[in-house]
């Protein structure tokens, strides 16, 4: 499903305050979100007890119940998890990785609050939440008669929330810190291939890794816990944060002329780091059009491509990312300095071709 309109976390209690209490709603959103964690956290907050049921492990009768034979005639008798005496929150995680049996199972559930006989009790409420087709994950399609049955709304990863959220729930200072300074690298896209991906949940798994082995987590176990658990170039970018970290080797010192850019290739994974927060530090305070550049900004270009040129030398490949177009395809960096850098260091551009 295409979502036409997404919601960042903050904004989810609200809309379910006002959907969910009168009609059920399917929650949308790539793998590792926080669908779940935000749908308990919701009926946390109405005192109702939220009962979870798995589409990818339940079969019609698990809803449906089992027959009995009462006075002659046969009567199903839904399982305890749903028939419940008090209301509660009935939460159909994954719902459309369900078969398509199983979802039929779920229409009268849906639409009338109803499993055969028994009706959930006044004040309960329905969510269901699954992942998209479109990240690699088990996603079959719903009927329109189910579709037409749900209030859709669509979730996106917003950081400014989770580094909320982060801040009040024990996060290593760590991730908090980096994702501060690198709030796109908080979830990236489902790859095509079988490999870590970053998402919040992983960033949380992460961090839970780095609470558990303390201070005395070294450099190669760093390594493994970041590739096993992020996005590749996240991982190696947050390696060489914990470096910057641990070794009080900043990218600041290095403007400043303190230091000088690391040129180990066992810092390899710094060096990239440190040109990440370069970049990240030029588009910021850089104008878009150079007659707005007052002098100190000036020097502060000037500065720029002779560090540009010394990290050149260490690596090209490494300075090519400084001055690289963002993933769309659009500059980074203003027109005007790139144009001064390509002057200064020719060989630098052409290698980008």
């Amino acid at each position: 499903m295409q979502a036409a309109v997404t919601v960042t976390p903050a904004q989810i209690p609200e809309l379910l305050l006002g959907l969910a209490t009168v009609r059920p709603v399917f929650l949308w959103g790539a793998p590792g979100i926080g669908k779940s964690s935000l749908v308990r956290k919701f009926a946390d907050s109405l005192g109702l007890e939220c009962v979870s049921l798995l589409g990818t492990q339940l079969a019609p009768e698990d809803l449906i119940g089992v027959p009995q034979i009462r006075d002659g005639r046969s009567v199903f008798c839904p399982p305890e998890a749903i028939a419940r005496d008090e209301p509660y929150c009935l939460f159909l995680d994954e719902l459309n990785a369900a078969t398509p049996d199983v979802q039929k199972a779920f229409y009268s559930l849906i639409l009338d609050r109803r499993i055969g006989s028994y009706e959930l009790p006044e004040g309960s409420i329905v969510i269901g939440a699954g992942n998209r087709s479109t990240d690699n994950a088990l996603a079959r399609p719903i009927a329109s008669a189910l579709v037409n049955r749900l209030t859709h709304v669509h979730l996106r990863a917003s950081a400014t929330d989770w580094l909320v959220w982060a801040g009040e729930n024990g996060i290593h200072p760590w991730v908090v810190d980096y994702l501060g300074d690198r709030p796109d690298h908080l979830w990236s896209p489902a790859p095509k291939t079988e490999e870590p991906f970053s998402t919040p949940r992983s960033w949380h798994m992460l961090s839970d890794a780095l609470h558990s082995f303390g201070p005395t987590l070294d450099e190669e176990t760093l390594k493994v816990v970041a590739h096993g658990t992020l996005t590749p170039a996240h991982a190696v970018s947050f390696c060489g944060y914990a470096k910057i970290v641990r070794h009080a080797y900043g990218l600041d010192a290095i403007l400043k002329g303190d230091a000088s850019w690391p040129n180990r290739m066992e810092d390899r994974d710094l060096l990239y780091y440190l040109a990440e927060a370069f970049r990240g530090r030029l588009a910021k305070e850089l104008p878009a059009e150079k007659a707005h550049v007052s002098p100190s900004l000036m020097q502060v270009a000037y500065r720029a491509k002779a560090l540009l040129v010394q990290l050149a030398e260490i690596s090209v490949e490494v300075a090519q990312t400084v001055i690289a177009e963002d993933d769309s395809g659009q500059p980074v960096l203003p027109a005007w300095f790139l144009v001064e850098a390509a002057r200064d260091m020719p060989r630098l551009v052409e290698a980008r071709r």
